[in-house]
């Protein structure tokens, strides 16, 4: 029989912190920096509603699961829509009913979309499942290399082809994997910005937890989590940047983004090979790329690890309300309407994702 414990991450004491240090370390599917407590305690200085449940069994504790508490009973993962992967931190093998964990904690409604398809708590309730794509560099950048050469050779005759554009026409570049001046955080939040606005998406550094994230991960102490700012400067004009996070052997590749009129020399793609040489060498393992079908992903990505995106409810009028938006949607696509068809559920995920926004 399990017991369940609702925390706030401060009131975490010394035997949680470090149980929760050793299953992570046991299972390299928790190796993101999204798994870490410094994930949690970032998450948690910049919202209230930051909580973590804490799971027993007999008294000993076998797993953690953090969250976003809403109204009603309603629960989001850690991170909520900026998190591409979340799930339970546990004991290698263990297993929990999701039904019951929400019971026991007084949960109604724990909608997920990016978690560990390999957790069978989270692979029952799935309605969807995807990949986060990953650029194995355990063996090393050139054993990386080597490997995704043979297999896509095309790909990688038309990276080396922007290398050498970059270093024959320009006059000078400079990569900086670990840049840390403040403009240039600033210069590529503003074009991420820019480029949601522009493709007709949710600004997510619109609202003001987002951006107060960052700048707690690019601070100092956190536990096994930091931020990093990597760009590409050519000509002495910044052509590239990337804002992403870290743990000691995982870089999640977050937010890229580049300068268009330096398109033709593959600014983005260049400095991305240049974090994974560097980083490879200071003993990084991998690079989450996350879920999504591009090109590129495909291409440099090793192989994907399982996501699983659905939701679970516990017997309440909230879980009966999701279940019966759930069917409107599922109703909705099933008729013969065309592009009309897909109105409800494109309404609903992005009422969900504005309210998982603003929720802090």
């Amino acid at each position: 029989m399990i017991e369940v414990e609702t925390c706030r991450a401060p009131s975490l004491g010394q035997a949680e912190r470090d149980a929760w240090r050793s299953f992570q370390n046991a299972d390299p599917a928790l190796a993101s920096p999204y798994f870490s407590l410094g994930f949690l305690e970032a998450m948690a200085a910049v919202r209230r509603d930051t909580r973590v449940l804490v799971i027993r069994e007999a008294g000993e504790i076998k797993g953690f699961l953090p969250f976003h508490k809403g109204a009603m009973g309603y629960a989001r993962p850690l991170g909520g829509p900026l998190s591409d992967h979340h799930g339970f931190i546990a004991t290698p093998g263990a297993v929990f009913d999701l039904h019951t964990v929400l019971r026991k904690a007084g949960l109604k409604v724990f909608d997920f979309f990016g978690a560990l398809g390999t957790q069978a708590a989270f692979r029952e309730h799935a309605q969807e499942v995807d990949g986060s794509w990953v650029i194995d560099l355990s063996g090393g950048y050139e054993t990386w290399l080597d490997t995704r050469s043979g297999v896509e050779p095309k790909a990688f005759r038309n990276l080396r082809a922007r290398r050498r554009k970059l270093e024959e026409e320009t006059s000078r570049f400079q990569f900086r994997v670990d840049d840390n001046r403040p403009e240039v955080l600033a210069k590529a939040l503003e074009w991420k910005s820019a480029q949601y606005r522009r493709t007709g998406h949710f600004d997510v550094f619109s609202v003001g937890w987002t951006r107060k994230l960052i700048d707690v991960l690019l601070g100092s102490g956190l536990d096994n989590a930091s931020g990093l700012v990597s760009s590409l400067e050519i000509n002495g004009q910044l052509a590239a940047a990337h804002v992403g996070m870290r743990s000691d052997t995982v870089l999640h590749y977050w937010f890229p983004v580049y300068d268009p009129e330096f398109s033709k020399l593959g600014p983005g793609l260049n400095l991305l090979m240049q974090i994974a040489r560097e980083l490879s060498a200071e003993g990084l393992r991998e690079i989450h790329l996350g879920p999504g079908e591009y090109d590129f992903k495909r291409e440099l990505a090793s192989w994907q690890f399982p996501l699983a995106s659905g939701y679970a409810t516990a017997p309440s009028l909230a879980g009966a309300a999701r279940r019966i938006a759930d069917r409107i949607e599922n109703v909705a696509e099933s008729l013969p309407l065309g592009p009309v068809s897909t109105l409800p559920g494109r309404a609903f995920r992005r009422i969900d994702r504005y309210a998982a926004f603003r929720a802090a």
